[in-house]
C-alpha cells in the first residue's frame, strides 16, 4: 500500500510531467539568476524576469493558467500579468524614471537630441532585416524597439502589437542593456580615432529651476499634441520629472523613485519571465530575435556615435564623439561607459555629464519611436 501511495504520488507530480523544453527553460533560468546574482547583469530586472522563467515551466503549477471558467480562479501570474498587457506597468517604470532623471544636461545642451535621435538608427535597421525575414510589420516593430535600450518601451509597444513575442523580445532587451559594458566599447573605439576620444569638453552651463520645471510641461504637450499614442510612456516620464523638479510634492517624488517602482519592477519582471513557457519560446524565431536584438543595438550605438562625429566637426572639435553612443536610452549605464572610454584616452577627461544629455534624450527618443510604430502597426 506504501509503495502504491509513493508511486501514485509520482505519477500525480510535475516530475512525471517534465518535457525537454522545461527541462531547458529551467536551465535558462538558472544561468539567468547566476548572471543577475554572480555577474551582477542588470539583476533589478533579470532576477525577477529569471524567477518567471522558472515558475512558468513548472509542470502542472499552471501560475499562467487563464481561469477555466468565470467561476473558477486562474493562476496568479495570470492575473499579476494584466498589468503587461494593458501597459500599466511599463508606465508606471516610466513614472519613476522621470522622478529619478535630470534633464538639466540635455536643457543645457539641446542638440544632445540630435545624439538620442541617431542612436535609433537600429530600430529601422532591424525593423528592415526583420520584415525581409519573414515578421509582419507588427513583429519588425517589436523586434525593432529593442533598439532603442530601453526594457519598459520595449515591454510595451510589444504587448500591444505582438505580445507571443513578449519573452524573447523581453529577455534579449535586458540582456543586451546589462551588456552595455562589453558590447558598446568596440564599436566606439572602432568608429572614433584617439584624438577624437581625447577631446576634452567644457563644463555645461547652470540651468535654472524654472527651465527644468518647464521642460516637462512643454515636451509633454508639443510630444502629445503631436503623437497622442506616445502619451502613457512619455507622459509619466515628465510627470515623474516634473515632481522630482517641481520641489512641492517630495514625498510623491520618494514614492514614485522608490517604493512605487521596486514594486512594479518585482510584477513587471516576474509576469514578463512567466511568458517563456517551453513549448513557446523554443523557437527557431527566438533565435532570430536575440541575433536582430543584437543588431538592432550595434547600429543604434553607431548611429548615436556617427552624429557625435558630426556635431564634433561642425563645433570645431569642442564635442567628444563618445557621448554619442550614451544616445541609446539606458540610463545611466550608457554614459558611464563613454565616461570610462574617455578616461582610457584621456584620464583627466570627464565626460559622465555630458553624456548624459544624450542618454536621457535617448529616453525621449524610444518614447517616441514607440508611439510612431504603435500609431502605425497598431
Amino acid at each position: 500500500m506504501f509503495i502504491e501511495s509513493i508511486i501514485k504520488l509520482l505519477a500525480d507530480s510535475g516530475f512525471a510531467a517534465l518535457t525537454w523544453q522545461s527541462v531547458v527553460m529551467i536551465a535558462v533560468s538558472c544561468v539567468l539568476i547566476y548572471l543577475a546574482i554572480v555577474k551582477k547583469f542588470e539583476p533589478l530586472l533579470l532576477l525577477p524576469i529569471a524567477f518567471g522563467v522558472l515558475l512558468a515551466n513548472m509542470p502542472l503549477a499552471d501560475l499562467m493558467a487563464a481561469p477555466p471558467s468565470a467561476s473558477e480562479a486562474g493562476g496568479l501570474l495570470y492575473y499579476l500579468y494584466f498589468g503587461v498587457k494593458k501597459g500599466i506597468y511599463p508606465s508606471l517604470i516610466f513614472l519613476g524614471i522621470g522622478a529619478m532623471t535630470d534633464f538639466g544636461p540635455l536643457i543645457a545642451r539641446p542638440s544632445s537630441l540630435f545624439m538620442g535621435a541617431g542612436a535609433q538608427l537600429g530600430i529601422s535597421i532591424a525593423f528592415i532585416i526583420a520584415g525581409v525575414l519573414g515578421f509582419t510589420p507588427a513583429e519588425a516593430s517589436s523586434i525593432g524597439i529593442i533598439g532603442g535600450a530601453d526594457g519598459p518601451t520595449a515591454i510595451y509597444l510589444t504587448s500591444r502589437l505582438a505580445p507571443h513575442l513578449l519573452a524573447p523580445i523581453a529577455i534579449a532587451a535586458y540582456s543586451y542593456m546589462a551588456l552595455i559594458p562589453l558590447i558598446q566599447p568596440p564599436i566606439m573605439r572602432a568608429l572614433t580615432t584617439k584624438k577624437e576620444r581625447e577631446i576634452k569638453m567644457e563644463q555645461l552651463r547652470e540651468v535654472s529651476k524654472l527651465e527644468k520645471v518647464c521642460f516637462p510641461i512643454c515636451v509633454t504637450i508639443f510630444c502629445v499634441l503631436l503623437l497622442p499614442s506616445v502619451a502613457p510612456l512619455l507622459g509619466m516620464l515628465m510627470l515623474g520629472n516634473l515632481f522630482k523638479e517641481s520641489g512641492v510634492v517630495d514625498r510623491l517624488s520618494d514614492t514614485a523613485q522608490n517604493a512605487m517602482v521596486n514594486i512594479v519592477t518585482i510584477f513587471l519582471g516576474l509576469t514578463v519571465g512567466a511568458t517563456a513557457a517551453g513549448e513557446q519560446f523554443l523557437k527557431p524565431e527566438t533565435l532570430k530575435i536575440i541575433a536582430l536584438g543584437l543588431t538592432a543595438f550595434a547600429f543604434s550605438t553607431v548611429g548615436g556615435l556617427l552624429i557625435g562625429k558630426l556635431m564634433c566637426v561642425l563645433s570645431g572639435g569642442k564635442v567628444n564623439p563618445l557621448i554619442g553612443s550614451a544616445g541609446v536610452s539606458a540610463v545611466p549605464m550608457a554614459a558611464r561607459v563613454s565616461q570610462v572610454e574617455g578616461q582610457k584616452a584621456n584620464p583627466s577627461n570627464f565626460l559622465l555629464m555630458h553624456a548624459m544629455g544624450p542618454n536621457v534624450a535617448g529616453v525621449i527618443g524610444s518614447a517616441v519611436a514607440a508611439g510612431i510604430l504603435l500609431s502605425l502597426f497598431g
